[in-house]
């Protein structure tokens, strides 16, 4: 069954002028907001008067508070938020709902925790609660996200929003049963959660799947959609999707020309761009407190356990550069009685799932990540941000510390490593509105030794944190910003002792074969190599890891 719908017809194929887009994309003050916007009226389904648009130009703040009671949603979508305990919007919200629920197409930029994820929602849920989208209508709205973890949380987020409607909701990702996915978008998913390739697929695949009542597409975090590498899909799921009286929504932190190019082809002429942040001192949230130390690399590791140590009865993410690091770590740090979970890219999509949800129901504990935690998922009451390693790219510095103090009123700390000659890149964080202290941590637990003894005779932990040094150093060569992190000054030798080598382990890696670059790091890393002695040969132990001898009634590291 087709719906009647009462949108007045567009052209078949709607593109932004080129400069319009720029335009909007540099627009920051808000009497220039208007200029992007229309002047036709807003037609009988675009669900909402217009004058929404002007009713909540103010914006929403501590002192100044704008109500979602202020709106006119339904009682359903009412009840629901007084269930979830949201009364006051933040300024995301207070501007950007109207303007969608007026029928515009929206240009949103936002910093990461302020509530972005109901700005749509409530919006895409109020068209299918107005047109009484059913199952057999298919689907109406369809949001995309980058990740598998972001598209769960908002089908969480999304089934507290529909818990008294009648629509149906479901989500689709890579890793999941496809079987199981196509049976449901046969019977009619009204609101649909998606990842891109996952996507694409189910569109070109799936028989059943009606998708020509599509009212609304939200795309949710489109830069990093795009530097992920979903650029292809994106263009082919915007031309296989109907186009004809869609509404769109596109949020992405950072405006580059790939985005641009995005809400070209995936917006209507003339979207209203919204952005929060254009008048902010600071790129990160008020609630934040952020700092820095600095040590060597041998002493990193030593840091971090006195830093875990006496904080775990906090919740706290750390960040590292690589999937082996991050499982080195986890095994280390679990087998030496500092409890932690882990998440990265190489663990099977239930496993990421499971791990996502257990971190963020616990009132504390550890969660140590690659990246893929470090984009739009909320988790609660997060007290610590740690980047263990550091990113070399200033947006990435701030979606991991946008972590932590979620929300209008939210507190929440941040700590980064650096070694001496990465100093560098605090100059970088100024330069985008990232101001860091300076923390000393004077005392550090003395543990070296043990944790030597402990690598060198411990076959699996051994063969682990080989692992975790050779895709550190990996990692670490492929960063862009070479000024500041290269690998050819890194100190070899401490590295190794970071990782619980008394010498650096010989191991292969590709720092772009036949290049100057390489031919030096070959040099240091056999320079450093040779000036410690020679490597011993450790016998395979069997044992479980979960197994601790122990001495005097104490655990003890080593066999």
């Amino acid at each position: 069954m087709t719906l009647n719908s009462q949108e007045k017809k567009s052209t078949e194929n709607h593109i932004i002028d080129k400069n319009a887009l720029k335009k909007a994309f540099k627009t920051k003050k808000k009497d220039k907001e208007s200029d992007i916007i229309p002047e036709t009226d807003i037609n009988a389904s675009s669900h909402k008067d217009s004058s929404l648009t002007n009713s909540f130009s103010s914006t929403s703040t501590k002192d100044n508070p704008v109500f979602f009671s202020d709106l006119s949603l339904s009682k359903p979508t009412e009840k629901a938020l007084q269930n979830m305990g949201f009364s006051k919007m933040t300024e995301v919200q207070a501007r950007v709902i109207p303007i969608l629920m007026a029928g515009k197409d929206v240009l949103g930029a936002a910093k990461t925790g302020s509530g972005k994820t109901l700005a749509f929602l409530i919006p895409a849920i109020e068209i299918l609660y107005s047109l009484k989208f059913k199952p057999r209508n298919g689907t109406g709205i369809i949001i995309i996200s980058p990740t598998r973890e972001l598209a769960l949380q908002i089908f969480g987020v999304t089934k507290e929003l529909l818990e008294h409607h009648s629509q149906t909701f479901g989500v689709v990702i890579g890793g999941a049963n496809r079987r199981a996915e196509a049976e449901k978008l046969e019977k009619g998913v009204n609101l649909l959660i998606a990842t891109p390739g996952r996507l694409l697929d189910h569109l070109q695949n799936t028989k059943g799947f009606v998708y020509r009542n599509l009212k609304a597409l939200v795309i949710d975090e489109a830069d990093r959609i795009l530097e992920i590498g979903f650029e292809d899909e994106m263009r082919q799921i915007i031309k296989i999707l109907p186009n004809e009286n869609r509404q769109s929504m596109l949020f992405s932190a950072t405006q580059t020309t790939k985005v641009e190019d995005l809400a070209r082809i995936s917006l209507r002429p003339g979207p209203l761009y919204i952005n929060v942040d254009s008048d902010k001192k600071n790129s990160t949230v008020d609630g934040l407190e952020q700092g820095y130390v600095v040590c060597d690399s041998d002493k990193r590791f030593l840091l971090l356990f006195t830093f875990l140590k006496r904080n775990l009865n906090k919740k706290i993410i750390v960040f590292f550069s690589s999937c082996n690091s991050v499982k080195y770590h986890s095994e280390l740090l679990n087998y030496i009685d500092i409890p932690v979970l882990d998440l990265h890219g190489k663990q099977k999509q239930q496993k990421r799932t499971n791990t996502f949800f257990e971190f963020s129901n616990a009132k504390q504990g550890i969660l140590i990540c690659t990246d893929v935690a470090a984009r739009g998922l909320d988790i609660p009451a997060v007290d610590w941000i740690v980047q263990y390693d550091p990113p070399d790219d200033p947006r990435d510095y701030i979606h991991r510390v946008g972590r932590t103090a979620r929300g209008a009123e939210a507190k929440g700390k941040s700590l980064m490593f650096l070694v001496p000659s990465e100093l560098g890149f605090l100059r970088y964080l100024k330069a985008a509105k990232v101001s860091l202290n300076e923390y000393e941590f004077s005392k550090l637990a003395n543990i070296q030794s043990q944790l030597e003894k402990l690598i060198s005779k411990n076959y699996y932990l051994n063969k682990s944190a080989k692992d975790g040094y050779r895709s550190y150093l990996q990692a670490y060569a492929s960063y862009t910003l070479k000024s500041i992190f290269d690998v050819n000054n890194l100190d070899l030798a401490k590295v190794a002792k970071s990782f619980g080598f008394a010498i650096p382990p010989s191991v292969n890696i590709n720092v772009g074969s036949g290049s100057k670059s390489s031919r030096k790091y070959s040099k240091n890393l056999k320079r450093s190599h040779n000036s410690s002695s020679k490597n011993e040969h450790f016998k395979k132990q069997k044992t479980s890891l979960i197994h601790k001898s122990t001495e005097n009634g104490k655990n003890t590291w080593s066999r």
